[in-house]
């Protein structure tokens, strides 16, 4: 009887321990495979196939992912995801779809599927059932040490040339052509190499804008975000879909010509916006969502060339194109968020051939020129310093100028590092013949809570003196003297208090010192918001009234810096927000202003609800175009800021509006679209009732009607 108890008391041991030591599940291996399907549809473009999270977005799976949701349960995270996701539009998907999602991101944090599926009231704890290590059905997902963990779809392979044609009485362009490009066309992101975002065209004027008329409507690919300029050449369009469709349209008519989907379709990138193409010679020129150079000829888009930027690192990307000079591919780099050992770059590509020619790294590192500035942080766990926006060019100086962003992680809490962090936030001379940088400018050393000022730098010439004017999220206008670098003005465009003192002299910010002093996990509040006093969508400058004129915004948040791991593929954006509207605007989140390059001051603003979501584009003609989130694209009086003119499109109306010429006739262009990151999602959390449609991305053409 005894050995009977103590075989059953044995047995029984062996059982509870058996029980403890089994892993609980609490979903099922097809929720997990439909959650991956949704993802990739609705998740990937921001926090990536393999869940490290991209920009604004944060990693899903590791480490940083299990140190802020491993304490909490299933049902939280859920909940959350179903709140806020996609961004605007949460609760959108159903709860299916949500439920699915959440059993993805735990099986890609090691939870393991079984026959328990997950509901709407599961609640068990996140460190229980996973650690932040992938699962057996998505270990493979990506190599060591290139993009983190987590699953990831193969990307679509590109499809090549989809629809065939030929552009009729085509003509190469020059270098000539660039430099001193003519009014019919526009060739260029901006407009011209100085970023003016204007035009000498002056038939659409102050007098007959209110007659504008729609002329046609192409609809683009609604995959993803849409922030692109269109480029034109003598009577046809040339524009970058998302997904990596390149198409030529007929300008006058809207019709196809040809279409090459260079990819990826889907997958890495497959879905982020591409801003812009360049033309030089017979080829069109595009920077591919996954960090590839592809040259494809102008006259029937078969692809020419390819050459991959970085064969180290496969989560580099690209959502800005090139900027031509002398025969040489210019262009930045995004996707530079996470801990690994090669750093972001600024590089060069022969015209003809594709080979790469130098590299600019932005992030300074040990033993060279401002590697001392990281708070003596291993290399390995340096990250930032994208170059997202195209630069632009001065033919006389022969120096090209770009912006850089932010250090990462966003906040110095959770990086570490307390110094200047040097080539961040900061305005870079390079010379374009060997990369070499001639000066830089930062404009905020160390910066702490994603206000970066990587956008346009205008070039503009006052009284025989040569500047460059460029703004970044903080909202402050720079202007710096472009031959040295040195600084000769400010002046804040919208509220901020970020700063506590900012010396006029030489230009250095001064931050208030909470957010000097800021801890990790502790919220710190401030204006502007990451949605940017400034952001993507550029300013122009208008020679006739001599200012530049902005499309701003006006939101402030509160920043939460998570605990970061100090591994490879761990760092990120790293940082939790919640937005507010900025006080003193009447709930205004929308600001069109003009300032005069010469003294600075404001010389007029129009204030709305709804934020501007394209660049501006002046003409000759004194009046300025621009579109915003509310569906609106209107013309106002470039001396007044004066509406003259305005029609609602079809969704929020997104990306860079250019103008152009055929014979004697005026064209205006511009695209609607989805997508665009925080000056989209900002104010979808504080001004839900703007709803445009989540479709509907598409280019527009308006002309005055023909005598």
């Amino acid at each position: 009887m005894l050995r009977k108890v103590l075989l059953v008391s044995v047995t029984c041991g062996i059982a509870i321990l058996l029980a403890q030591q089994a892993p609980q599940t609490v979903f099922t291996a097809a929720q997990a495979a439909a959650g991956r399907t949704a993802y990739q549809a609705s998740c990937a473009s921001c926090h990536t196939d393999t869940l490290i999270g991209r920009n604004e977005a944060p990693q899903l799976a590791g480490a940083n992912f299990m140190t802020q949701w491993g304490a909490r349960t299933t049902n939280d995270l859920y909940r959350y995801i179903q709140a806020v996701m996609p961004p605007g539009n949460g609760g959108t998907l159903g709860e299916e779809s949500y439920l699915a999602v959440t059993a993805y991101i735990l099986q890609s944090n090691g939870a393991r599927p079984g026959a328990q599926a997950l509901t709407a009231t599961t609640a068990v704890a996140i460190r229980s059932i996973a650690n932040g290590t992938p699962g057996p059905a998505t270990a493979t997902a990506a190599p060591p040490g290139r993009g983190g963990r987590g699953a990831a779809a193969p990307a679509a392979r590109p499809r090549g040339l989809t629809v065939s044609g030929e552009v009729k009485n085509f003509t190469p362009v020059t270098d000539d052509d660039l430099k001193n490009p003519k009014p019919s066309d526009w060739l260029m992101l901006r407009g011209n190499y100085a970023a003016w975002s204007n035009s000498t065209l002056n038939q659409i004027n102050a007098s007959n804008v209110k007659d504008l008329q729609l002329q046609w409507i192409w609809g683009l690919n609604e995959t993803g975000a849409n922030e692109t300029s269109p480029i034109v050449h003598n009577g046809t369009i040339y524009i970058a879909g998302t997904s990596n469709w390149i198409q030529a349209i007929d300008a006058k008519t809207g019709e196809l010509i040809w279409e090459n989907q260079i990819g990826p379709t889907v997958g890495l990138g497959g879905t982020l916006a591409m801003r812009n193409l360049a033309i030089y010679k017979d080829k069109i020129y595009a920077a591919a969502t996954d960090a590839r150079i592809v040259a494809l000829d102008a006259r029937t888009g078969k692809q020419i060339w390819a050459t991959q930027m970085s064969d180290k690192n496969k989560d580099f990307t690209n959502t800005s194109g090139p900027v031509i000079i002398k025969g040489k591919v210019i262009n930045g780099l995004a996707g530079c968020t996470t801990y690994r050992d090669e750093k972001c770059f600024i590089s060069a590509y022969d015209a003809e051939t594709g080979k790469q020619l130098w590299r600019f790294y932005t992030v300074a590192t040990e033993g060279t020129p401002g590697g001392d500035t990281w708070s003596n942080l291993p290399n390995m766990f340096r990250a930032g310093g994208d170059a997202w926006i195209t630069g632009s060019y001065d033919p006389v100086l022969d120096l090209t100028y770009w912006g850089t962003s932010q250090a990462k992680p966003w906040m110095r809490a959770s990086r570490k590092a307390n110094g200047n962090t040097l080539y961040m936030t900061s305005t870079l001379a390079l010379r374009p013949d060997d990369g070499t940088l001639a000066w830089y400018f930062q404009h905020i050393p160390g910066e702490s809570l994603d206000l970066d000022e990587v956008y346009e730098r205008i070039l503009v010439d006052i009284n025989g003196e040569n500047f460059s004017f460029n703004a970044g999220k903080s909202g402050i206008l720079w202007k710096l003297d472009r031959k040295t670098g040195k600084f000769r003005d400010l002046t804040n465009m919208v509220f901020q208090n970020v700063y506590d003192n900012i010396d006029k002299k030489t230009g250095e910010v001064h931050y208030r010192n909470d957010i000097v002093e800021q801890q990790a996990e502790t919220w710190v509040q401030s204006c502007p918001s990451t949605e940017g006093g400034h952001n993507w969508q550029a300013m122009s400058y208008s020679p006739a009234i001599q200012a530049i004129i902005a499309p701003l915004s006006q939101s402030c948040m509160e920043m939460n810096g998570n605990v970061v791991k100090f591994e490879e593929a761990s760092g990120g954006t790293a940082a939790r927000r919640r937005f507010f509207e900025m006080p003193g605007t009447n709930g205004n989140i929308g600001k069109l202003a003009a300032y005069d390059v010469r003294t600075m001051k404001e010389l007029w603003k129009y204030e709305q609800r709804a934020p501007f979501m394209t660049g501006v584009l002046s003409t000759a003609g004194n009046v300025a175009f621009v579109g915003d989130l509310d569906r609106m694209f209107r013309a106002v009086d470039l001396k007044t800021g004066k509406t003259l003119w305005s029609t609602r499109l079809g969704t929020s109306v997104q990306g860079y509006p250019i103008t152009f010429s055929i014979g004697t006739r005026q064209y205006v262009a511009v695209t609607t679209g989805l997508g665009g990151g925080s000056p989209r999602q900002v104010p979808n959390t504080i001004a839900p009732e703007i709803r445009p449609p989540s479709s509907g991305q598409a280019l527009y053409v308006f002309a005055l009607p023909e005598k």
